[in-house]
């Protein structure tokens, strides 16, 4: 568990897997998905799921550079993890909408 939470650790981590879990990704498509990211925390972020083999990046020999991100098996198992909190999230009740 401990583990888990390092790796998904602050508000963007699991944001950043949810948009890998649709496909392949290049650096500005998650920025624009995510637009309040900064481009040093995209990167770190990306980096350590890197470091953690949750993602590869592959870097294709074109002009201009095209660089992709994408989840390895091991990333993809988060998918149900992640559907698991959003189920208990939108099944508590909401004190700011009263629901």
């Amino acid at each position: 568990m401990a583990r888990f939470l390092v790796l998904l650790e602050g508000p963007w981590a699991t944001l950043i897997v949810r948009e890998l879990l649709h496909g392949p990704h290049r650096f500005t498509e998650l920025r624009e998905a995510l637009p309040r990211i900064s481009p040093h925390t995209l990167t770190s972020r990306l980096r350590r799921f890197e470091a953690h083999g949750l993602v590869v990046r592959t870097a294709y020999p074109e002009i201009p550079p095209r660089v992709e991100y994408r989840l390895t098996p091991l990333g993809e198992r988060l998918g149900p993890v992640l559907q698991a909190m959003s189920d208990w999230a939108t099944s508590i009740p909401d004190p700011v909408r009263g629901r």
